[in-house]
């Protein structure tokens, strides 16, 4: 039980000098990867740069603790990132260090959930993101980022929280645009893509080896730092305007729980809820990729209180909610790493770097960080989703682009929650009137199909229904409806056989309804048989009294329904029906 929530007491047991090298190599290649993303999704959140920092040193630590993924990295990540800046911005706070505040309790509420969800094992709740939801909503949340970020490169105030509010804002002040940011922002763009689509091919060309090259493309980001740093300092661009990110305090942050205040924390409830759910499914999903890659295994419910104790670390050190991010964990395993240590070690290389390399980059340039951000999260845009979605379900496309419309339109919360409730409506709509069909004997077989679509036997006296989906209170009536039309359209029918390869689950409106299909039947001198019916599902019916009150008999398998019925039935006369159909 200890070790179960303690996954590290395991892997540490084979923990030998090989893996200790693998996962030092690999934690300072991430290392210098997040040191940029850290400072950038700390000031898409709205935060001052160092608090990224903080978020990722103890949330580092915790996780190495309490996760189950050999390659996740934790830390700041651009979705949640943002969901944070719309959580806070929308409580109205006067000042810096009120936002501060509200931050560090949102990072440990969210720690809080993630946790009692992980010892209820409720990581199935994240199953209500349907896919199609989830990719629109990381795609309107991709383009609002990018949005965003660009007031840092026309170096202008543009504020907003929607696409319209965003480009209002950036066209009013269209003739105040900060030329010498808007420069060093292009630059940066167009060096951040050239590096991720031509640098690898370059370094390939040059006999560099097919791994090193792969990690060099994605930390290449640094060299444009590197750049835009020195070329900022050489020109003297800040008294000409240019916006830095200044001075950094130097050291660790301080150890502090929380402010708790009951009406912040009321205020905060439904967006750590969102956040810790969206932050867990991206989490996860990464985890899950990269374990399948080498046969590894993570656990979901696991991966929750490791989550949940990342972002209650990050809370306590000063920082901001906190996920698996998807470019890091990808360098980190390409890289090598053995073991969740990779991340301990790369919070140590960051903890380093807050104690003494933050003078360096005072005059790191926001425009910079704003061309990573941008060019980060440009990728999670697709919107080719939207056609090969529409082409395979049009109720899930109507997720999908409300989804994308209202994350666009009034917010990343607000479209989150709409495209959720959307999706379950749309599954309730479907499973209302779930697919049957009348089905016949296919001739020489022991199966039976659709008479619609196949050429099959079938007898005047003994019809056979099959439902395609488990039985509940929303399909209940339709059910009933459903045989109450087949027996009146067929008066010379005798038995009635429902069967129920497909049926998993059948609860008390339904077990009502079957009652009323019994009763009915029987005044009308028609058996009620079932057939195929699973395990599970007969010891539920064996504990009412339908059973005892079923008009027929229950059958194992549809084939012997069709054998004995067709042995009662004095008079059968086979006929074959069906073109290919619906």
């Amino acid at each position: 039980m200890f070790k179960h929530y303690f996954p590290i007491l395991e892997w540490r047991k084979t923990y030998d000098r090989t893996a200790f090298s693998s996962d030092l190599v690999a934690a300072l290649i991430v290392t210098i990867m997040l040191i940029p993303q850290s400072l950038a999704y700390a000031l898409l959140a709205g935060l001052p740069a160092e608090v990224g920092l903080y978020a990722s040193i103890l949330p580092l630590l915790a996780y190495t603790l309490f996760g189950t993924s050999r390659a996740l990295s934790v830390g700041p990540v651009a979705v949640v990132s943002l969901m944070t800046a719309a959580a806070i911005g929308s409580l109205g706070l006067a000042s810096t260090e009120q936002y501060i505040a509200a931050a560090v309790a949102l990072a440990f509420i969210s720690g809080l959930m993630l946790i009692l969800m992980g010892i209820f094992r409720l990581g199935l709740l994240a199953n209500f993101l349907s896919h199609p939801v989830i990719s629109g909503f990381i795609t309107a949340a991709g383009i609002i980022i990018a949005a965003s970020q660009l007031k840092h490169i026309f170096g202008v105030q543009a504020e907003g929280h929607n696409i319209v509010e965003i480009f209002t804002a950036l066209i009013q002040r269209w003739d105040v645009i900060h030329y010498p940011t808007l420069g060093l922002g292009a630059f940066a763009i167009t060096m951040l893509f050239w590096l991720r689509k031509s640098f690898k091919a370059l370094l390939l060309r040059l006999n560099v080896g097919q791994t090193l090259a792969e990690i060099m493309a994605k930390t290449g980001p640094v060299l444009v730092i590197i750049i835009t740093v020195t070329v900022t300092w050489a020109a003297q661009l800040v008294p000409a305007g240019v916006s830095v990110v200044g001075d950094i305090p130097r050291g660790l942050p301080a150890l502090a729980l929380p402010e708790f205040s009951m009406q912040l924390w009321q205020q905060l409830l439904g967006s750590a809820l969102l956040i810790s759910i969206i932050g867990f499914v991206e989490s996860v999903s990464v985890a899950q990729t990269l374990a399948a890659k080498k046969r590894q295994r993570i656990s979901p419910n696991q991966e929750l209180i490791g989550l949940g104790a990342a972002n209650i670390a990050s809370s306590v050190s000063g920082g901001f909610p906190v996920t698996g991010g998807f470019s890091r964990s990808v360098v980190n395993f390409d890289a090598g790493a053995k073991t969740p240590a990779a991340g301990a070690y790369t919070a140590v290389g960051i903890a380093l770097a807050t104690m003494f390399l933050t003078p360096l980059i005072y005059f790191l340039p926001k425009a910079t960080l704003a061309a990573t951000i941008i060019v980060a999260v440009l990728s999670l845009v697709d919107l080719g989703a939207l056609k090969r979605t529409w082409k395979y379900s049009r109720s899930d496309f109507s997720a999908m682009l409300v989804t994308i419309l209202l994350t666009l339109l009034y917010g990343v919360e607000l479209g989150i929650i709409f495209g959720v409730s959307l999706s379950v409506l749309l599954y309730l709509y479907r499973t209302s009137m779930p697919h049957s069909a009348e089905v016949g004997l296919v001739a020489g077989t022991e199966h039976f199909r659709n008479i619609d679509r196949h050429k099959v036997q079938t007898d005047d006296k003994i019809l056979t229904l099959r439902i395609d989906e488990s039985l509940y209170f929303i399909n209940a009536r339709y059910l009933q409806d459903r045989v109450y039309d087949l027996i009146a359209k067929n008066p010379q029918i005798e038995h009635f056989v429902l069967m129920c390869p497909a049926v998993n689950f059948i609860d008390a409106s339904a077990l009502e309804s079957l009652e009323a299909i019994n009763a009915l039947l029987k005044d009308s001198a028609v058996k009620f048989h079932l057939s195929e019916v699973k395990g599970p599902v007969m010891d539920r019916l064996q504990r009412s009294h339908f059973i005892e009150q079923l008009s027929g008999e229950v059958f194992l398998s549809q084939y012997d329904a069709w054998q004995q019925l067709k042995s009662e039935v004095a008079d059968s006369k086979p006929r074959c029906s069906g073109t290919l159909g619906r």
